[in-house]
């Protein structure tokens, strides 16, 4: 019987409209132009990914089920939310990186730079409403960062994903945000929300680096989010071949490849051993950064993980 015979689920680990979510609902458009059969996405957000992982995992291996997975789950058994990581799955491709990372704030907002927000987050201890997704998220590692190099007390408002939370900071409901450029770039392009710095060492569309107002993020740098899709280790090599072709063809689409190059987002297009040395970097750099900044529950040479 060959692969596949009937519609391929896509099970999403964040919130519809999401960066996650908007990148691989993408990709998913290209794969089954290559699969030739229906990739039916299902976003089952909650437990920072861990969640549609256990539903993934709960599956049979047939490769009818795969998880669109983001880099949080591979901070796991770091930050204590489950006892598993991406050793229990095989990366199909790593489609993007999002390495373009954004402070914003509502157009209202009284900062016009990352500077005067870290001043009057110290003045102003707890008054000001940051959104937060979740331990191990990329705001949550984000803000870890930013904490390790000042006080920066603000008031964390939780969100199921980034969707919902750039809808609450265009609502006036939260002041701030960190984001990957994809889900926030048109509103700033727009006017309707203010970049205040970019996580990185140098300008980024005329929107100054953190790094000018705190220095020691540098170290941390380059650093960003990721989007993969991924299926059960026991899944068979056949069917593991089939799914690796279908979306490394997807993620070679010059349409996918502009998308997304549009959303501050660089595509990766890696899978196999180069996909899953890419993840070990990323979750050694990010698992000690976290413990370097006090936020890690377990540490991470406990757990086999070497430092950069």
């Amino acid at each position: 019987q060959s692969f596949p015979d009937h519609d391929v689920h896509l099970v999403i680990q964040w919130g519809a409209g999401g960066g996650t979510d908007v990148a691989l609902r993408g990709y998913a458009e290209y794969a089954e132009e290559a699969l030739g059969k229906k990739l039916v996405i299902i976003n089952r957000p909650g437990g920072t990914g861990a969640i549609a992982a256990n539903a993934v995992m709960q599956q049979p291996a047939d490769g009818y089920t795969l998880l669109g997975g983001s880099e949080p789950q591979s901070l796991f058994r770091v930050l204590g939310i489950a006892d598993f990581d991406f050793s229990e799955f095989t990366p199909i491709n790593i489609a993007a990186i999002g390495d373009t990372f954004l402070v914003v704030a509502k157009n209202d907002a009284p900062w016009n730079s990352f500077k005067e927000l870290i001043a009057d987050a110290n003045t102003r201890p707890g008054k000001i409403k940051q959104y937060t997704a979740g331990a191990g998220s990329s705001p949550f590692v984000v803000n870890a960062m930013v904490a390790s190099q000042t006080k920066y007390p603000l008031n964390g408002v939780p969100f199921a994903g980034d969707g919902p939370a750039v809808a609450a900071l265009l609502g006036g409901h939260i002041d701030v945000a960190f984001m990957a450029t994809g889900p926030v770039i048109e509103h700033v392009r727009a006017g309707r929300l203010k970049a205040l710095g970019v996580l990185a060492s140098k300008p980024y569309l005329g929107i100054p680096p953190m790094t000018d107002t705190l220095p020691g993020l540098e170290k941390f740098l380059p650093w960003g989010p990721w989007y993969g899709v991924f299926v059960r280790k026991e899944t068979p090599d056949a069917v593991k071949a089939k799914l690796t072709a279908a979306f490394k063809k997807a993620a070679s689409n010059p349409k996918y490849r502009v998308m997304m190059e549009a959303r501050g987002t660089n595509i990766l297009n890696i899978n196999g051993a180069e996909a899953e040395a890419f993840i070990k970097k990323w979750q050694s750099t990010t698992a000690w950064l976290l413990h370097d900044a006090g936020a890690a529950k377990v540490n991470p040479a406990e757990l086999g993980i070497a430092k950069p």
